[in-house]
């Protein structure tokens, strides 16, 4: 395996927002080292916020929710209105 060119493989603690589900992985991703967790284990770890997971996801737990985290919604109907609906026909 050449040396240098690998991204750095760690513990990282991924952690759903909305639910406050959270679980330990080994991951790639690039994270500040500001944000940290200490886990179950009594050792401090890399966090990353998620605003979805399978604790939250429709799919998984069956229940439609949603999450507008943006203001993606009232943007949309602000711009558009009840003109969309209206020529969507």
């Amino acid at each position: 395996m050449k040396q240098g060119i690998h991204p750095e493989y760690r513990y990282v603690v991924f952690k759903d927002v909305s639910t406050d589900f959270a679980f330990l992985s080994r991951s790639t991703i690039k994270v500040s080292d500001d944000q940290t967790i200490k886990w179950e284990d009594g050792n401090e770890y890399p966090l990353v916020k998620l605003d979805i997971s399978s604790a939250s996801h429709p799919f998984y737990t069956g229940k439609q929710k949603v999450l507008d985290t943006e203001g993606r919604i009232e943007k949309f109907k602000k711009k558009f209105g009840s003109s969309y609906m209206t020529r969507k026909k």
